[in-house]
This record gives C-alpha cells, sequence and structure tokens, in this order.
C-alpha cells in the first residue's frame, strides 16, 4: 500500500512584489487556486492541511470550494520557515541568502521540518491521499528529504505557484519523487513564482 502526498505551493500573493510578509491571494493567485483545484479533481483524498498563512490558506478555501468532499485543517508544521543553515560542502553563492537569518530562525525551521517529515513521509496500511498547502521552501524540503540530498540542496529546489509535486511513500522501499512542479494545468501567462532566470 501506499501514502501519496500531494505538495501544493499556495496562489500568486497579492502585492508580493512590494515585500509584503503576507496576504490575500492576487487574481491571478485565485485563478491558479481554481485551477489546481480542477486537477486534483477526483483524488480521493484521505486528508487535507493548509499553513496558517494567509496566503495558503486562501488558496485552500478556494481549493476545497471546488471540492466539497474535503475540507482543509490549519497546521503550524507547514508555515514558511528556513528548513537548515548553511554547511561546509554548500556553494559559496547560497551563503549571501543566510546574511539576515537568525540562528534562532535556522534551529525553529529544522525542528518544523523534522516533525513535519515525521508527521506525514509515513507509510500507510491502506492506500492514503494526503494534500499539503504550503510554501516553496517547505515543499523544497520535502522533495530533498525523498531524494536523500544533503540539507542545503532545498535552496536549489523551486516551485511555482500553485505548482503539483507528488511523493509516493511506502513501507519496504525508499520514497519516491511521482512528479515535481507539474506546471501542466496553468497556461503561461499563471507561471509564476519561480526565479526570473529559470525558464518555464
Amino acid at each position: 500500500m501506499s501514502h501519496f502526498i500531494y505538495l501544493v505551493r499556495h496562489g500568486e500573493q497579492q502585492h508580493a512584489e512590494h515585500g509584503l510578509p503576507d496576504g490575500p491571494l492576487s487574481a491571478r493567485g485565485q485563478r491558479q487556486a481554481t485551477l489546481i483545484a480542477d486537477r486534483l479533481s477526483g483524488v480521493p483524498f484521505t486528508g487535507a492541511w493548509h499553513s496558517p498563512l494567509q496566503r495558503a490558506e486562501a488558496t485552500a478555501l478556494a481549493i476545497t470550494d471546488r471540492l466539497p468532499a474535503i475540507s482543509s485543517e490549519p497546521s503550524a508544521l507547514l508555515f514558511d520557515c528556513i528548513p537548515s543553515g548553511p554547511a561546509a560542502d554548500m556553494p559559496s553563492t547560497f551563503q549571501p541568502f543566510f546574511g539576515s537569518v537568525t540562528e534562532a530562525q535556522i534551529e525553529a525551521g529544522e525542528a518544523q521540518m523534522a516533525d513535519a517529515v515525521d508527521e506525514w513521509m509515513t507509510p500507510s496500511l491502506d492506500d492514503r491521499h494526503t494534500l499539503l498547502i504550503t510554501h516553496n521552501f517547505v515543499i523544497a524540503w520535502f522533495v530533498r528529504e525523498t531524494l536523500g540530498a544533503p540539507p542545503w540542496r532545498w535552496m536549489s529546489i523551486n516551485q511555482a505557484n500553485c505548482g503539483l509535486t507528488i511523493i509516493r511513500v511506502r513501507s519496504l522501499k525508499s520514497p519516491e519523487l511521482i512528479t515535481h512542479n507539474d506546471l501542466g494545468h496553468l497556461p503561461a501567462e499563471l507561471r509564476t513564482g519561480l526565479p526570473v532566470d529559470q525558464p518555464y
């Protein structure tokens, strides 16, 4: 039996370009959330959780409005966070990112993601389908965990707004990355949130 984890990054935040830490979805973000909901229709979800931040909660509401068979619960384990700190084997190009990050933020993020992995990356006696609506860094950590990559590698993994990543967890085998940052449900004009120098 398998536990399938569907990871969705929140939709585009309104006025995110102004550096606001949180806020409602933009009109484009609402459209992204509607389209990912349509993409997920038919999946027999057995549970759904979202980050308590406004942009993730609004995405969860937009999805569950179109998928009335499920409801989503807030979880502090899905908050936006810094999953790990700098490491000796990390390329120096990533070092400037940590310039304004405190040790307390790193410690909190490490503890949060350890608990999140323990909570959700678990096998199941029956087929289980879990929906997690969260943030770029959190999804990157789940992907890094699945691949068994060094801790700093989350920094090189990016997800677009309302991109879809699916992980399968099984009892006797290593976790499997089924799909990463799938954007097939989004037209080109709605593919936002990736680094500007990264092709779609």
